[in-house]
């Protein structure tokens, strides 16, 4: 994951089909592991190993060495909900609840992933880390992104049956997709049937 071309996370469609999402952020790279209400039952994340898995397919690099308990698994997903609702309300330009940054703020108020340097020059996470580590990580991200001059480029995918998250980065700021390989595709598809029907 460390080239531009091979980051993201890689999901599955409701077909099955494997395609590449880059959300743009750690944060919300944390996302698409469930969700509040409805979302609840794409949960993912129900035990250590669940989450060591995540860090090890996010844009951490290299994966950290981590050990988790199942109380911090209870803590992640309350983070992303937490974060998958101010990231919502984000596109709506409304303002994050308060409860909603509580949970943000509580979880970026600990210490951190500590990064290091190895002595051949290439880079680690110093000693183990743990899930609280982990999460203070991905919420200080989140203030980071909340906060900064990326915060009115945070976009849900336009397709209708779609509600993945993503942070704008490219240059014009006209991305509209989760992903071009899946929904910005079967955008086209559709489109083609659209055209193709009405001359016929």
């Amino acid at each position: 994951m460390d080239s531009d071309a091979n980051r993201g996370l890689v999901l599955r469609s409701h077909t099955g089909a494997a395609y590449r999402f880059d959300p743009g952020a750690l944060c919300l790279e944390l996302l698409p592991t469930g969700g509040p209400g409805p979302f609840s039952r794409y949960e993912v994340l129900h035990e250590p190993a669940d989450l060591a898995t995540w860090a090890g397919r996010s844009r951490l690099t290299p994966t950290p060495e981590l050990r988790i308990t199942d109380g911090e698994v209870a803590d992640a997903r309350r983070l992303r909900n937490a974060l998958f609702r101010a990231a919502t309300a984000r596109t709506r330009n409304q303002p994050p609840t308060p409860g909603d940054l509580d949970v943000i703020n509580d979880a970026a108020a600990h210490a951190p992933l500590a990064p290091a340097i190895r002595a051949d020059g290439t880079r680690h996470w110093a000693g183990t880390g743990n899930g609280t580590q982990l999460l203070a990580t991905v919420a200080r991200d989140a203030v980071d992104l909340l906060t900064g001059p990326l915060a009115p480029r945070i976009r849900v995918c336009a397709a209708e049956d779609c509600h993945l998250i993503y942070v704008d980065t490219s240059r014009p700021g006209r991305r509209r997709w989760c992903s071009m390989e899946h929904c910005g595709n079967r955008h086209k598809v559709r489109a083609l049937r659209t055209r193709r029907f009405e001359d016929g």
